[in-house]
């Protein structure tokens, strides 16, 4: 079977400052009070192994004393010895008790938190395999987290998306990289309406349109701390057949250099 140290180490201390005490006090006339002293190890042994380890001290620790005292007759004339043992159980149990609850509770706020922990974990891997771009604001609107499909949809580089920029930052990196399916005077009208609508938590979608062709249907959620989650889910595929054919120069105008793209890289109707 399986030794715990940590239980034993407490109650190991106070038998030896016992002992100790025990064979110095045959020999000193005068011999110091250790209750201190065993209410410090009682904590000691309460806090490393909890509240048994921190019982079983304590009751070493008033056995010892109560054996010490009955040799000093002066303190059994006067009934020093019960007062003094009352004193040095109260304290010592007490201490015990305390100092096990506290242990306890950290245990378990330590187990809890190891559990956050791994279920953010968890939560992390499931969104990045998702192809929904996630992002995750504070309530000052700086990045928190951003999941794989964001930052392959806006070309992200994975230094900037951890380094928790500002959601303007994330527009001022769309429009750098020409990301947006908009003409150049159209841009700062859009940043500025959709900075409008995350610091508002409108709920609003709208559908964003990428020069690559792609389709983003944007929903800004707010989060009860005040904290924001953006999504931008595919819809390509629903937005795009509804394209008029017709409109290809535009979009091609669009995407600058006036060079002529293949159809399917359009993603317009069929």
């Amino acid at each position: 079977m399986r030794i715990d140290w940590r239980m034993m180490l407490g109650p190991a201390l106070a038998m030896l400052l016992a002992g100790a005490s025990t064979y110095a006090g045959r020999d000193l006339a005068a011999f110091p009070n250790l209750s201190a002293l065993y209410v410090c190890i009682v904590a000691f042994a309460g806090s490393l192994g909890g509240t048994a380890s921190g019982l079983i001290s304590a009751a070493i620790a008033i056995l010892a004393s109560a054996g010490f005292l009955r040799e000093d007759n002066a303190a059994v004339a006067d009934g020093s010895i019960v007062l003094h043992l009352g004193l040095l159980t109260l304290a010592a149990v007490g201490t015990a008790l305390i100092t096990g609850l506290l242990r306890l509770r950290m245990a378990n706020s330590l187990k809890q938190e190891r559990e956050r922990h791994a279920t953010a974990a968890r939560l992390s891997a499931a969104l990045n395999l998702t192809d929904i771009g996630i992002v995750m604001l504070d309530a000052d609107t700086r990045a928190e987290f951003i999941n794989r499909a964001f930052r392959h949809y806006f070309s992200l580089p994975d230094e900037k998306a951890d380094s928790k920029p500002p959601f303007i930052a994330l527009m001022y990196h769309g429009r750098d990289t020409g990301a947006y399916e908009l003409p150049q005077d159209e841009l700062s009208h859009f940043i500025a309406e959709r900075v409008g609508m995350v610091r508002a938590g409108d709920p609003t979608p709208i559908n964003i349109k990428l020069r690559t062709g792609a389709v983003l249907r944007f929903v800004c959620t707010a989060l009860p701390d005040g904290s924001r989650m953006l999504s931008y889910t595919p819809v390509t595929d629903l937005i795009r057949r509804t394209d008029n054919p017709a409109d290809t120069d535009y979009y091609l105008s669009l995407r600058g250099n006036g060079r002529r793209l293949p159809i399917h890289r359009l993603r317009a109707a069929e």
